[in-house]
């Protein structure tokens, strides 16, 4: 009986360490890709996480922030880049396009000879740099100087 019980253990536990032991059967799942597509483009195909948004007037994403930086009239020196409104001209500057700090854009068209683009109430005028004015009242200014603007200096004073 003593041999008998010793052949079932054994058996026993010889069965439960090749059922442990044993590599579990490989399970078929289906293949998910890891790269995100599309997730962060807009509905023109810009890419908004590299800073491009489409413009009407150029037809292609552009980054706005590359354009003429107008701050806010009521906050010149800021330095925030997300209240600033900006300006990008096409090649003959007869039209530009205002992208305004709400994601609103549209394109303003040269008045004659003045220096004066017009959209509805909103004129861009050309005045010591750029000037853009709603029913009169004056929104934005900025030098008229391309790209971002940098209030101070890379290099300590006196160093070149």
């Amino acid at each position: 009986m003593k041999n008998l019980l010793l052949f079932f253990a054994l058996i026993s536990v010889t069965i439960s360490c090749k059922f442990y032991d044993a590599a579990p059967e490989p399970v078929e799942t289906p293949h998910k890709d890891s790269t995100i597509v599309d997730v962060d483009k807009d509905k023109n195909g810009c890419l908004a996480s590299a800073g491009y948004i489409w413009s009407k007037l150029n037809n292609e994403c552009v980054k706005a922030f590359t354009g003429i930086q107008l701050n806010p009239a009521d906050n010149a020196s800021t330095e925030d880049e997300t209240l600033c409104a900006y300006v990008l001209f096409n090649e003959n500057a007869d039209k530009a396009e205002i992208f305004l700090p709400d994601d609103i854009s549209f394109i303003v068209t040269k008045s004659g000879s003045s220096k004066t683009w017009i959209y509805n109430d909103y004129q861009l005028v050309a005045h010591n740099g750029y000037e853009l004015k709603k029913a009169g009242v004056l929104v934005f200014s900025g030098d008229g100087e391309i790209g971002k603007k940098v209030s101070g200096s890379d290099n300590p004073e006196g160093q070149e």
